[in-house]
């Protein structure tokens, strides 16, 4: 067991690094300058840029741009070692992590939860829909499922905004907070961050449902009928039991593993709902930054998303055996 830990540590060592170099390799390779859009955006909204070329020169020198690429690429391992992700460039002298972890709560908060609830009610209800024994009424949601599943976060995010934001404007429409409302750790602030959350959460709820629950159906009707579900069956034990420990649990392998790169994905997963609904979480800040081509802030996001996903997918391998002991007896 030590050995495989080790052996899994090391490659979600290796995928880490190998997901640092690519993070620093693409945003240098993509057409444009950093800098000097940088400085075409100053100049356009009216401030003074004087020498161009001697401006330019003197933000690549600050921000370490102006050095071989090679000393750049070490230069970044080092920092990113440390945790240190540098300096925005387009708001200097902001640190990247301190727009990460500003973005980070509203992330895990409605993405996290939104994808932890449309899991659970999706594989129940997957599960549920393909069991002899389920109620038969349940059957008629088949449908809207298999319709919900090929509908997109964003899709449904403008339809809901049209309807309970618009036409009905029950619900608030973008932020995490009313506009001028001064945080504070108090009732008042929670209900208004859960009512701004709603509109945003329900769509991906919505939308991921169908999704969690057509793929669940199709696992559970693959065993169906398998040795160990008939001598459940023919020991007398009770139908919830049956559906729950041997149909369900057996069943969920391929849910588990999708939901772990769903929480890997977190910060890109749902970008453009947080675009539409100007969410501050991480995904909104990412599309800020594409479009100001902050790089480093770019890199910083996505570095946290590389990290997050191996961590997931290391946990995963760690918490396999404990919903499915044949895979515990297998490496054993």
């Amino acid at each position: 067991m030590i050995r495989y830990l080790a052996h899994r540590i090391a490659m979600a060592a290796l995928v880490v690094f190998v997901a640092v170099s690519v993070n620093f390799a693409i945003p240098r390779l993509t057409p444009g300058d950093a800098v000097e859009q940088q400085l075409a955006q100053l100049s356009a909204a009216g401030g003074q840029v004087g020498d161009v070329q001697a401006a330019a020169a003197a933000m690549r020198e600050r921000f370490g741009l102006d050095r071989p690429i090679f000393e750049q690429y070490l230069s970044y391992l080092a920092h990113a070692a440390r945790l240190d992700l540098g300096v925005s460039i387009a708001h200097y002298p902001e640190r990247v992590s301190d727009v990460v972890l500003a973005g980070l709560p509203w992330t895990i908060g409605l993405l996290g939860t939104a994808t932890l609830i449309s899991f659970a009610l999706g594989t129940l209800a997957g599960g549920l829909l393909a069991w002899p024994g389920a109620p038969r009424a349940l059957k008629l949601a088949l449908l809207p499922f298999v319709v919900l599943s090929a509908v997109p976060y964003f899709m449904l995010g403008i339809v809901l905004l049209a309807l309970l934001g618009i036409a009905w404007p029950v619900l608030p429409v973008a932020g995490g907070f009313p506009f001028g409302h001064v945080p504070r750790l108090d009732l008042e602030t929670a209900g208004l961050i859960v009512a701004h959350a709603l509109l945003p959460a329900l769509s991906i709820v919505l939308a991921s449902l169908g999704t969690w629950a057509v793929a669940m159906r199709g696992m559970v009707v693959s065993v169906l009928g398998d040795d160990y579900i008939t001598l459940a069956e023919a020991k007398g034990l009770g139908a919830r039991r049956i559906f729950l420990a041997y149909g369900l649990r057996n069943a969920l392998l391929p849910q588990v593993t999708q939901l772990a790169l769903k929480l890997g994905h977190l910060v890109s997963g749902a970008i453009l709902v947080e675009v539409i609904f100007a969410y501050p979480g991480l995904g909104y800040r990412l599309y800020l930054a594409i479009g100001q081509k902050d790089l480093f802030v770019i890199q910083g996001i996505v570095l946290l998303l590389s990290v997050s996903i191996a961590l997931m997918m290391l946990l995963l391998d760690l918490i396999y055996p404990l919903i499915d002991p044949r895979v515990a007896a297998r490496r054993s």
